[in-house]
């Protein structure tokens, strides 16, 4: 029997571990239950569309028509701005296309990645010339928006993690150099060296906002993903930017008092708890994320600093009465006990990659992967329900489950790191898929287990793709030895 640090017999908590094949089955059975129709793949007005009823349908173009879900969203003050029928968001179609893009890298289901593909190219499709990318389209005219000085830094990334996700698996340099052309952008329109941050809207229209997620989200939604995969100079170069915004989160929204991030830096009345995106789910994301750049630099002033500070939020917002995650404090002494489904994501993330180097975090993920199965999951109708009442346990339907803030993107990646981390602690290797051109082999050098390392211990190639242009071979990887 061994027993932690923290005093906990580690292999009785292995032993009530997740397994990996149930993360496997979450993806097919919960969570492409909701989306594999076609329906929503067909994409009929040339991008996925963003609103889908509860039961998993396109929400009707007529609101007389619309489903209970979405009629109530539009009457509170806290649920209106999910609902804006009249467009389709680029953003939601990106997080979709990453989506198929997951479920192919854990099955190796090759409709999956033709999916993936199909809205891989519809987003090199929104590409707005010298301005980035375009962010909505409208459904009736089918013209996509025209003023670049409207959109955010932060929707713009988003714009990037479909078209990531894609390159990732297949490795298009013809994707590629738009990503990297679409970086280039966003840090020379949104990059304020003077001011030292990433603005929310270009540079030069002088925009109060000082967001967070203007700085995290180019991390989070495409550049950590990426870079390994990149060939240099690009490797290189994005490891420096980076570096950059690292060094911005920690300097200019970073609260040594709390330990947390401040969601919004704009003025005094927005640095305190309780406030927009200052939440254990954006802190959590921040310091993850800190602490996995940290070790692809092999800079461990990063993953020290972040590594302590994950554990104090873990053990904040963990709800022992009911194995669960709270959302943030609404107070410096009162917790927020309500369920958001990206920030229960989020913790669990975090707490899996503590739980690599030590299991005893099992203490707090066997519990809250029960209730993320017993109460997050729709068993009906599929996916993820996107907010549940922290006392009932059951979920507000006032918040749909897909709106163009809540798609697929944070149910996907959160299974996906169950599986890869639930492999590890299980003491088995995994399998992964790709699709490389004729011309690669999988190697440590140009693929990784998406955000992680590993050791490849086989590659075996399988069928060529006929929908990829590359001569693309399936190949399934085995990795062992996460970390």
């Amino acid at each position: 029997m061994k027993i932690s640090e923290k005093g906990f017999n580690v292999d009785e908590l292995l032993k009530n571990a997740a397994a990996p094949e149930i993360w496997k089955a979450h993806v097919v059975n919960d969570l492409m239950k909701f989306w594999d129709k076609p329906e929503i793949t067909e994409m009929k007005n040339g991008l996925f569309p963003t609103y889908i009823t509860n039961e998993g349908h396109v929400l009707s173009e007529n609101p007389d028509n619309w489903s209970d879900e979405f009629k109530e969203a539009v009457k509170y003050e806290d649920t209106k701005g999910l609902v804006e029928a009249d467009k389709i968001f680029i953003r939601a179609h990106s997080r979709l296309t990453y989506a198929f893009g997951i479920a192919f890298h854990m099955t190796g289901n090759t409709h999956y990645l033709e999916v993936c593909r199909k809205g891989a190219m519809a987003l090199m499709n929104a590409f707005d010339g010298n301005y980035g990318m375009h962010v909505t389209k409208v459904i009736k005219s089918g013209e996509f928006d025209k003023d670049y000085k409207l959109r955010t830094s932060q929707d713009l990334a988003y714009g990037l993690t479909g078209l990531g996700m894609y390159y990732f698996l297949t490795h298009d340099k013809t994707v590629m150099y738009r990503i990297i052309q679409m970086k280039d952008y966003i840090f020379s329109v949104y990059m304020d060296d003077a001011k030292g941050y990433l603005t929310w809207k270009p540079r030069y229209l002088k925009d109060a906002e000082v967001q967070i997620v203007a700085q995290l989200d180019q991390l989070y939604a495409y550049m950590l993903m990426l870079t390994p995969a990149l060939p240099e100079p690009f490797r290189s170069q994005w490891k420096q930017d980076m570096k950059k915004i690292i060094d911005i989160l920690i300097t200019q929204f970073y609260s040594e008092r709390y330990e947390f991030f401040w969601g919004i830096d704009s003025d005094v009345h927005s640095m305190q708890l309780g406030t927009d995106h200052t939440d254990f789910g954006h802190s959590v994301k921040t310091f993850w994320v800190i602490l996995k750049i940290g070790e692809l630099l092999g800079d461990s002033f990063y993953i020290q600093f972040a590594r302590k500070k994950i554990d104090k939020i873990l053990e904040l917002a963990y709800i022992p009465e009911n194995g669960s995650w709270a959302r943030r404090f609404e107070s410096q002494d009162k917790l927020d006990k309500d369920k958001e489904w990206w920030i229960l994501a989020e913790l669990d993330q975090a707490a899996e990659i503590l739980a690599i180097h030590d299991p005893s975090y099992y203490e707090y993920l066997n519990n809250t992967h029960k209730y993320w199965f017993d109460y997050m999951v729709d068993d009906q109708n599929g996916e993820i329900w996107h907010y549940v009442d922290g006392t009932t346990n059951k979920p507000i339907l006032r918040y749909p489950k897909a709106h163009n803030w809540k798609t697929s993107l944070h149910s996907f990646e959160h299974a996906l790191f169950g599986y890869m981390t639930a492999s590890h602690a299980k003491d088995k290797a995994f399998e992964l898929y790709y699709a490389l051109p004729e011309w690669e082999k999988p190697t440590h050098d140009n693929i990784a287990p998406y955000m992680f390392s590993a050791e490849i211990v086989n590659a075996s190639a399988l069928n060529k793709t006929e929908f990829l242009p590359d001569g693309n071979q399936i190949y399934k990887v085995t990795f062992d030895f996460l970390h």
